[in-house]
């Protein structure tokens, strides 16, 4: 994993040697039935030789065309998108792309927020976004272990609840007594798979326990 430092360090660094390689563009849209075509206007219009374009939602990260852009980039080449959002599923998503592109040489630049990473200024807006980024992982993770030490005070149970509670397994082993009850009858009576009525209640593996007569 990447550590928030790391980031913060590569976003930061010199640009190696200059960007003396192509601009080559990104654009994505959500839908199969939206148009591409502004966002590959506007990429061309920026000095792009070759764009790649996805059809597919931003939380899918398994997204072909970028794969193949980032794949085809080279050390001096920039990355330029129409906007952020086209390009990342979330901020972290975002900056750990930029620094793994400043790792490789590979500057970045965003048209509609104007954003360049081959400026000191554009590396410095992404060393923010990374320090905000690692600010508000530290509050959720604050966040949840301060709600968990408060339900463990107030003696709440933690994790899944059980399938079947003590009631529950009381009612299952009474009906058990009935002649006529059936382990699935029980189950379905109570909602569960069979499975988990023998999980709560072992003794069913030996078998029911045999009728008593009442002579």
């Amino acid at each position: 994993m990447i550590s928030a430092g790391t980031v913060s360090a590569d976003l930061l660094a010199p640009e190696p040697a200059g960007p003396t390689g192509a601009s080559i563009g990104y654009a994505r849209v959500s839908t199969a039935g939206q148009n591409l075509d502004r966002q590959t206007t506007a990429l061309t219009a920026a000095g792009c030789i070759r764009v790649f374009a996805d059809k597919q939602s931003g939380r899918n990260a398994d997204r072909a065309e970028l794969t193949a852009c980032l794949d085809y980039l080279r050390a001096g080449d920039i990355l330029v998108v129409p906007s952020l959002d086209r390009l990342s599923r979330s901020l972290q998503d975002l900056i750990t792309l930029v620094a793994e592109l400043r790792r490789r040489g590979i500057g970045f630049r965003s048209l509609h927020e104007a954003l360049d990473t081959t400026t000191p200024g554009g590396r410095l807006v992404f060393h923010v976004f990374a320090a905000l980024a690692e600010f508000i992982r530290e509050l959720i993770v604050e966040g949840t272990r301060e709600g968990l030490d408060a339900a463990r005070a107030r003696g709440q149970r933690l994790g899944r609840p059980p399938a079947l509670n003590a009631e529950q397994i009381r009612h299952a082993r009474a009906l058990l007594a009935q002649p006529d009850a059936t382990v699935s009858s029980i189950a379905r009576l109570l909602g569960v798979s069979r499975s988990t009525l023998y999980a709560h209640v072992p003794e069913l593996a030996g078998g029911r326990p045999p009728q008593v007569s009442a002579g």
